[in-house]
């Protein structure tokens, strides 16, 4: 099941689920866009309120696996989860939330017991990255700190967008010391080579603060894109007004707007673009760096969340709560369409 399929990127991955020969069952909230892109593409539609426990739960009665889409996951992913476990349903999204992440992973012994596995982030959000992760922590094993980070275009859906204004209340954050601590959004200013020679960046609470730690133990993990001096100060007077966002009045509006307002790229764009990801690991006296280049954020997500699915419905698993690269491999990034290893 595709729950969310009628958002940006969840009719994207219908589209192309159909396309390889695949029959998802099709579900959201609103009964019109859904049934109607289920006839188009063929597919069963299912319509649910995620306030309904209970409905939530039968409507997976005959469902292996949920590919949930929905953003922001902060609202969806718990409800959906609960669902999942009480029917045995394994569970995937293409989250970046940390929050989420940390949920699900305190669900392990509770999948363990269903006989389910739990994954969030199988989109960009976090695969590519969390593949460096693991990919640096094989290359260095005594890894005390690391580093990731990306360049590419910053065009969002409109999911996406909701989730980034959601988010800004709580600030950034980094790990440190094994633990998740809250820092400033203009924070910790560096010069990083993503790919494509130095720019200025800066750390962003991206959903690898949670799944780095658990896919490579190592204690001290920050994230970072690039900035510019206007966007660095831009983030600094946003952060004096992190108590604005806090409230549930402002960012209901905002992203209120946000769904008339924003749309994803169109299939030109996504067609053209280029993400460059980059890692590094340092230990006491030893560094390495890993850089890789992949196609379009949203085109990789679909590409690695059918995938995932795939690998789920195909092959033996593991049950518990796990992160893309421990279910799917290190090397699993270097696998899909238009990706490519830079330096290592």
């Amino acid at each position: 099941m595709i729950y969310g399929a009628t958002g940006y990127t969840g009719e994207l991955i219908a589209r192309e689920a159909v396309r390889q020969g695949l029959k998802p069952i099709l579900a959201g909230r609103r009964a019109l866009p859904v049934e109607t892109l289920a006839k188009e593409l063929g597919l069963q539609a299912r319509i649910m309120l995620l306030g309904d426990p209970a409905a939530v739960a039968a409507s997976l009665d005959d469902v292996t696996l949920v590919l949930n889409c929905a953003g922001p996951f902060s609202e969806t992913a718990e409800p959906m989860l609960r669902a999942c476990l009480a029917k045995r349903a394994h569970y995937l999204d293409i989250t970046g939330e940390i929050a989420v992440f940390e949920f699900a992973h305190a669900l392990d012994a509770r999948a363990v017991a269903a006989g389910i596995v739990i994954c969030p982030g199988v989109g960009f959000d976090v695969v590519p990255t969390d593949c460096v992760a693991a990919m640096l922590k094989e290359a260095l094993p005594e890894a005390t700190d690391l580093a990731l980070g990306f360049d590419g275009p910053q065009r969002m859906s409109p999911g996406t967008a909701k989730t980034t204004v959601e988010g800004i209340g709580e600030g950034g954050k980094i790990r440190r010391a094994g633990l998740i601590e809250r820092v400033p959004l203009a924070y910790g200013a560096r010069t990083i080579d993503f790919g494509r020679g130095p720019r200025a960046a800066l750390a962003i609470p991206w959903g690898d603060i949670a799944t780095a730690y658990y896919t490579t133990g190592i204690p001290n993990i920050t994230v970072y894109i690039p900035t510019t001096p206007s966007r660095q100060r831009m983030l600094g007077a946003v952060d004096a007004l992190r108590f604005v966002f806090r409230s549930r009045t402002v960012t209901r509006f905002l992203q209120s707007r946000i769904e008339s307002a924003v749309q994803g790229p169109g299939e030109t764009a996504r067609a053209a673009a280029t993400t460059w990801v980059w890692g590094e690991a340092r230990a006491a006296s030893s560094t390495k760096t890993i850089r890789i280049t992949t196609p379009d954020p949203y085109a990789l997500t679909i590409d690695a969340a059918i995938g995932a699915a795939r690998r789920l419905l195909e092959h033996p698993v593991t049950p518990g709560s796990t992160t893309p690269a421990q279910l799917l491999g290190s090397r699993f990034v270097l696998d899909l369409p238009g990706t490519a290893l830079l330096s290592s």
